[in-house]
C-alpha cells in the first residue's frame, strides 16, 4: 500500500502539468474514467498492479485502455509511469490525492448526503446551495440512500459530519433514558 505522501507526489506532479497546460479537470476526469475501467475488470486492475507480469505486458494494458478511453498523451505518460515504478496497485490513492488537489485548486469541496429515501432535484440542489453558503465555497454533492437511517439524513462535508437521522436521534433518546431512569410519579 502506498504512502499518503507518494501518492500525493505524484499527484502534486500530474497536476503541475495540468495546471501548465491548462487541462487538470481533463486529467482527473481521464483517471476517474481508468479507475472505472479498473473497477469493472478485475483481470485489467490485477495485470496493472501484478508486478509478476513483464513490463511489455503491463505496458500494453495501458496502450488499450488508453485506446479505448482516448485518453491524453499526457495520461498515458503518466499511467505508464506509474506502471514502470509498480504503482498500478496505488493508482485509486494517487487518484483520490489528484481529485483533492485539484478541488482544493477550483475552490470545490466534496459533500455526501445520506437519506432514507431517495432525493429529488431540488432538494439535492438545496442542500448544494445551503452547504455552499455554509462553506462559501462550490460543492460537488454525491446523494446516497439508506433506508436504514428511518428518516432525516446524513452530510458529510469535508471531514465534518451533521447527522440528522430519527434511527440517530431514537439512539440518543434510549442513551438518555437509559442513563437518567425515569421516575414514577405517585399519587
Amino acid at each position: 500500500m502506498i504512502h499518503s505522501g507518494v501518492a500525493r507526489r505524484y499527484a502534486r506532479a500530474l497536476l503541475s502539468l495540468g495546471l501548465e497546460e491548462g487541462r487538470f479537470e481533463q486529467y482527473g476526469d481521464e483517471l476517474e474514467a481508468v479507475l472505472r475501467a479498473m473497477r469493472e475488470s478485475k483481470e485489467l486492475q490485477f495485470l496493472v498492479a501484478n508486478p509478476g507480469y513483464a513490463q511489455p505486458q503491463r505496458q500494453a494494458a495501458v496502450d488499450v485502455v488508453a485506446s479505448a478511453l482516448n485518453l491524453s498523451p499526457v495520461t498515458v505518460s503518466f499511467l505508464r509511469l506509474i506502471v514502470d515504478r509498480e504503482r498500478g496497485g496505488d493508482l485509486p490513492a494517487i487518484a483520490r490525492a489528484y481529485r483533492a488537489m485539484v478541488d482544493q485548486h477550483a475552490g470545490r469541496i466534496r459533500a455526501s448526503v445520506t437519506a432514507a429515501r431517495p432525493l429529488d432535484d431540488g432538494e439535492i440542489e438545496r442542500l448544494r446551495e445551503t452547504i455552499g453558503r455554509m462553506t462559501g465555497r462550490s460543492i460537488v454533492l454525491e446523494a446516497k440512500t439508506d433506508p436504514s437511517l428511518i428518516g432525516g439524513a446524513v452530510t458529510q462535508v469535508g471531514a465534518t459530519q451533521f447527522d440528522g437521522s430519527l434511527r440517530t436521534q431514537l439512539e440518543r433518546m434510549r442513551d438518555d433514558l437509559k442513563a437518567r431512569p425515569i421516575e414514577i410519579l405517585r399519587s
